[in-house]
């Protein structure tokens, strides 16, 4: 009796769940019924005629621009435009932007871009692409409207926190070269690395700069700038970051399936043996270049300089589609070596130095925080 009891309450819990399942299925296939009923109606009333292969794109990209700032449907064309940015060259101004509150958002300009020779920000909101109001459109609709052909101009307004005018640049589009990683010797016992973005060869230019630096054996100090370096690549940052470590976690992922939780760790091996590291961060700082510059900072491996990073603490992954598209889509959360997110919050700097004024531009006379750092270092 006990058992045949047993088994009608088990049958029943079955019952319920097969039902909830299909009570699921069945909403969804409700709101794509109800989906495709307005675009038939869109199609049909709708006082212009529209490009119905257009919106189906733009749907899709709402559909995953609700998820958060970062995930975005990329059409062909655009999917092979991005995979041509991660080999080191492509056609534009020069800038990585994301969606904040219906708005594109400067999250930081190349280095010697069209964009970061006319003075564009990170932090900047661009409102406005030639005549065309940016509020209310796709990320992706507004990284085409900036794209064109090489040598044509463009005329981007922008909105910058402090100021109360909207500022106007007028750029022109050029073949981008990407050169992501840069080193020169300061005030001659001074190694400085300058990388701009976390691309496939990183790494290993690095690796060679650091080598090559490390024979001159009046070098008692290094400064690894990464201000307006927007990432990139999660294996380029695990990569730099053991360049600089001994041992220890350098950054942990976690995804909504637990089973694909990860933890990346530091071999033994300092490239630079162990000599002061000075750590050059800003706004324009975000994602691979806070993994890095967070480790560091948790290992008290290095003094870091400058202004709060972006605070990009997600890891996306290109899905390729059917249709030579892709989705571009947050998988995992990543964190600390001491537990912390940067998400929204970024990573704080030891010592705060901010940029002096307008006519700032990296590694000139007017780069208040180097000089810092190169006084920090030789008194």
């Amino acid at each position: 009796m006990i058992k045949k009891k047993n088994f009608c309450v088990i049958l029943l819990i079955y019952v319920i769940s097969i039902k909830s399942v299909f009570s699921l299925d069945n909403d969804i296939y409700k709101k794509i019924d109800l989906f495709g009923e307005v675009l038939e109606k869109i199609n049909q009333e709708y006082v212009d005629e529209i490009n119905q292969s257009e919106s189906m794109d733009s749907a899709i990209d709402g559909l995953l621009r609700s998820l958060d700032p970062y995930s975005t449907y990329m059409s062909p064309e655009v999917f092979n435009e991005m995979q041509t940015e991660t080999s080191g060259e492509f056609g534009g101004l020069g800038i990585e932007v994301a969606m904040e509150a219906g708005v594109v958002k400067v999250i930081s300009p190349i280095d010697d871009t069209p964009a970061s020779r006319a003075g564009i920000k990170a932090g900047d909101y661009i409102v406005k692409i030639n005549d065309i109001q940016v509020q209310g459109k796709s990320l992706t609709d507004a990284v085409d409207l900036m794209r064109g052909p090489v040598g044509s101009g463009i005329e981007l307004t922008v909105r910058r926190v402090g100021k109360k005018k909207a500022i106007t640049f007028n750029i022109v589009r050029e073949i981008i070269q990407i050169q992501s990683v840069k080193s020169d010797l300061l005030e001659k016992n001074i190694g400085y690395i300058r990388l701009t973005s976390f691309n496939e060869n990183s790494g290993s230019q690095i690796k060679k700069k650091i080598k090559t630096l490390e024979k001159n054996k009046a070098i008692k100090a290094y400064i690894l700038d990464l201000r307006n370096n927007p990432g990139g690549l999660l294996s380029q940052a695990i990569k730099i970051a053991d360049f600089f470590l001994d041992n220890g976690e350098i950054v942990s992922t976690k995804s909504r399936k637990t089973s694909e939780n990860r933890k990346w760790f530091a071999k033994q091996g300092d490239l630079t043996n162990g000599k002061v590291l000075i750590v050059l961060i800003n706004y324009g700082s975000a994602s691979a270049s806070e993994i890095v510059a967070g480790a560091l900072k948790d290992h008290k491996r290095a003094i870091i300089l400058g202004e709060n990073s972006y605070g990009k603490g997600s890891v996306q992954s290109i899905l390729p589609l059917k249709n030579d598209g892709a989705i571009k889509i947050t998988v995992a959360k990543y964190y600390l070596p001491s537990g912390k997110s940067i998400s929204d919050v970024g990573v704080s700097p030891d010592i705060e130095i901010s940029e002096k004024n307008d006519d700032f531009k990296i590694k000139t006379e007017t780069d208040n925080q180097l000089n810092y750092a190169i006084k920090l270092v030789n008194g």
